[in-house]
């Protein structure tokens, strides 16, 4: 790490330095200290105060903070010792439930500046370690139309005729025709409530997207496909192409406009500055597990043990390839590694165009 340009986080429009400090006979654990700039001093601890209820109590002040419980480990630390440097450094006392218990964490001390600067301490250690949690959860755009399925097996049926004896090809790496989709973004929901809380969120966008689709069905057209990579001869994604019936870019602006909505309330971290939708019909990473999907990231395998396919003659013989059309209803907050009683991936909360 560049001592000079160390890591920085943003919790709540403050900025906080992240610093790497590695112990003897410890784990590298990170630390947290907050950069003040000359504005911001007198106001920390209204800011606080703003983001979490301190409330006075006969022996001083108190303030409980919802956080996951797998998020406990990493303020607990080990053997204990995250949590009494906390203790000892603020004055305060931190207590959390028991492992695997979903409650509050509850910090208590005698002056409330003390209890102020334990509460945003805990909430960069939370914040940074959210980051590194799996996604659990995706915003998706079902592409299981009866009329796509049956598109996709044509494809496949067409490709294993053709081009089974190029490189890579197999019937493995082909999607599960019940579960294409378009990923809009991911999230790491971490518990029942913050789940709720997405279903919610989710709901607060019904409004601009019937304003978009004047509320009906989107009609759309699967027809073309396309890889990521820069060289055909060595692919990993093939996907098809999904565009709006009459020319328009309204699914890009409906994708694009629920990230914005997600990040800002903090449950969806920003990877590109427009969501690329791609209905991928080819994967590698499901040659050796049909589980993975394709949502982001390279679920159960790394990228290394992956074998590319040669696309070149896919891409010759069926790159305009029509996999069907249909009218999109539906947003859907989709659960990973799940799957419904249609095949789809089962459905922790929706909304509809009309």
């Amino acid at each position: 790490m560049d001592v000079l340009r160390p890591p920085l986080i943003n919790i709540n429009g403050r900025i906080y330095r992240r610093n790497i400090i590695k112990e003897e006979h410890y784990e590298e654990e990170e630390d947290f200290s907050y950069i003040e700039s000359p504005e911001s001093a007198d106001l920390a601890e209204e800011e606080s105060c703003d983001t979490h209820l301190i409330e006075q109590t006969d022996k001083g002040f108190r303030c409980a903070i919802d956080v996951p419980s797998v998020l406990y480990k990493y303020i607990i630390g080990k053997k204990g010792e995250t949590r009494r440097r906390l203790e000892a450094d603020t004055k305060t006392s931190i207590s959390i439930p028991k492992q695997g218990v979903e409650g509050q964490i509850v910090i208590t001390g005698s002056q409330k500046a003390a209890v102020t600067s334990a509460v945003t301490r805990v909430e960069v250690l939370v914040e940074s370690f959210r980051k590194k949690q799996p996604f659990t959860h995706f915003l998706s755009f079902p592409l299981n139309d009866p009329k796509i399925q049956e598109g996709l097996l044509q494809f496949k049926d067409e490709v294993l005729k053709q081009c089974a004896q190029d490189h890579g090809v197999d019937e493995s790496i082909f999607q599960n025709p019940a579960k294409l989709h378009l990923t809009i973004g991911t999230l790491a929901l971490l518990n029942d409530m913050e789940v709720r809380k997405a279903c919610e969120h989710l709901q607060e966008c019904q409004n601009f997207i019937r304003d978009l689709t004047g509320g009906k069905p989107l009609p759309l057209e699967v027809t073309g496909i396309e890889y990521m990579n820069d060289d055909p001869a060595m692919v990993d994604v093939l996907y098809a192409k999904v565009n709006v019936k009459d020319g328009s870019d309204r699914l890009q602006v409906i994708a694009d406009r629920l990230v914005e909505h997600f990040v800002s309330v903090g449950l969806m971290v920003r990877e590109w500055d427009r969501v690329k939708l791609h209905g991928t019909v080819m994967n590698t990473l499901f040659r050796k597990d049909s589980t993975v999907e394709d949502s982001g990231g390279p679920g159960r395998q790394t990228i290394s043990e992956r074998e590319a396919f040669d696309a070149r003659n896919i891409l010759k013989k069926l790159g305009a390839h029509c996999f069907g059309d249909f009218e999109l209803n539906k947003v859907l907050l989709s659960q990973r590694y799940s799957t419904d009683c249609t095949g789809y991936y089962t459905s922790a909360g929706s909304i509809d165009f009309s």
